[in-house]
């Protein structure tokens, strides 16, 4: 199908809604701008043109139609939430830039690495510990983890096709899936987790902290984080157990990369400075999206980045724009009483049914319908509203079904290889075939669903989520 094809397929979508009978209690602009948010999810899904693209034609439409005045269509640039992913994309640059998360990476392998297990979970822990800083799964996993691993595996004298069983396959797929669980424990891990926290605050007022995410899922994602290499060990057993080597490859890439430069050093700070104030700001009140800015600010005064670094980071402003745009438009369906009519309608058709038991298979179509998606933000523009309403409307907990929704929005990444930016770099590397990797992806997805569900909610009550 040609980019024109989806083109007017994604047109026809919003025209359909837009000529259709207007529900009764529902207001015309309210309809409208669902005909328009409709067509310009569609355009994510389908790609006629770049996402950013579409963010633009969906929001010059609003005004032109006068659906919404131009100071209502923008409102959604002053959103800190999206500050707060733009600055965070800043870290991601000046963490690549110095070559800090390279170093945090041998440092552990030089302490950790002299077994293939242990490697796996080294790079667990490295991608652990950039996450809160790199909202960007292809950031992170395709700029600090992939490099280095791919590296491992050629060292190893491990590389596609007859020797890929040596170690390739094991370290290449856990470590793809350990991008995807730090993803999940972290507001700031995945883009998408904060459109999930923005659109919770926008549909039912209620906000979730940086801190409350963190203690929600930290517990279930620990025990991913042990659990799922682990399996992939036993599905993919390497022929090389012991990897000596490794080590020695980390101390010689740690003596070629001297000792920590100044910008490094530098970084280390302001790093740990953010994260402080990240877990402490239901103390201080400072609002995360400045927490991010100041730490920008400080790389930029002390030349860890440069100006010029800020304006080619293209993936910030990216996102800046189409999720200005995408999330304002939810925000104003929910002003505009959509959703309160859309809650109304679906807690009809509940009565009688469990919250616990509607939640459990929200869940589970959520996931798996992410088969048809290759974005994770495409994901949670889609569906979170809708899937969020129903369970909620069925008695479940805001913040319990926020969560869980935005965790398996990240988890979901591996049932495909096109599941979200960093799949394909992985994919592509040429150790997991196509079939292996939906075939062990949807093992996987169970084992998320498992933990997430059955360890998750009940953590999440012990800590007083809901």
């Amino acid at each position: 199908m040609n980019k024109i094809v989806r083109g007017i397929i994604c047109i026809l979508i919003g025209l359909v809604i837009w000529f259709a009978p207007i529900p009764e209690g529902v207001k015309p602009d309210a309809w409208h701008l669902l005909a328009v948010f409709t067509a310009t999810i569609a355009a994510f899904i389908l790609q006629p043109v770049a996402i950013g693209t579409a963010s633009i034609i969906g929001l010059t439409t609003v005004v032109i139609t006068g659906v919404l005045k131009p100071g209502q269509a923008l409102e959604g640039f002053s959103n800190t939430v999206i500050w707060l992913i733009v600055a965070a994309f800043m870290f991601a640059k000046g963490f690549i830039k110095t070559g800090l998360g390279r170093r945090i990476a041998y440092i552990l392998m030089s302490k950790f690495g002299d077994s293939t297990l242990k490697l796996a979970y080294t790079m667990s822990a490295t991608d652990f510990i950039v996450a809160p800083f790199t909202p960007s799964n292809t950031a992170r996993g395709g700029g600090i983890i992939y490099p280095i691993v791919r590296s491992l595996c050629t060292a190893f004298g491990s590389e596609p096709g007859p020797t890929a069983g040596k170690v390739g396959k094991f370290l290449i797929f856990s470590s793809y899936n350990s991008v995807i669980i730090s993803a999940s424990v972290f507001l700031t891990g995945a883009s998408n987790n904060v459109v999930v926290m923005k659109l919770t605050q926008e549909l039912f007022g209620q906000t979730i902290t940086w801190t409350q995410w963190f203690m929600a899922c930290i517990v279930p994602g620990i025990v991913c984080s042990i659990l799922i290499p682990y399996i992939l060990y036993k599905i993919y057993p390497p022929e090389l157990k012991n990897t000596p080597e490794a080590k020695e490859m980390a101390y010689k890439e740690l003596i070629s990369m001297g000792s920590m430069s100044r910008n490094e050093k530098i970084l280390l700070l302001i790093f740990t400075g953010a994260l402080i104030l990240w877990a402490t700001s239901s103390i201080t009140g400072v609002d995360s999206a400045f927490v991010a800015l100041l730490g920008l600010s400080f790389m930029l005064v002390t030349g860890v980045l440069t100006w010029d670094d800020v304006l080619g980071e293209k993936g910030a402003w990216d996102v800046l724009i189409w999720m200005g745009v995408l999330v304002n438009m939810a925000a104003y369906l929910a002003k505009l009483g959509l959703i309160t009519w859309f809650a109304k309608l679906v807690a009809a058709q509940l009565v009688g049914i469990s919250w616990v038991m509607v939640l459990v298979l929200v869940c589970i179509v959520y996931t798996f319908v992410h088969y048809g998606f290759a974005s994770n933000t495409a994901h949670v523009m889609a569906l979170f509203s809708a899937f969020a309403i129903v369970a909620v409307a069925a008695g479940a907990p805001v913040l319990l079904t926020a969560i869980l929704l935005g965790v398996f929005a990240n988890t979901c990444s591996t049932l495909t290889h096109y599941a979200c930016g960093v799949s394909p770099i992985f994919f592509g590397s040429g150790y997991i075939t196509q079939s292996e990797w939906w075939r062990h992806g949807f093992v996987l997805s169970i084992v998320h669903l498992v933990i997430w569900l059955g360890i998750g909610i009940p953590w999440m009550k012990v800590i007083g989520i809901w």
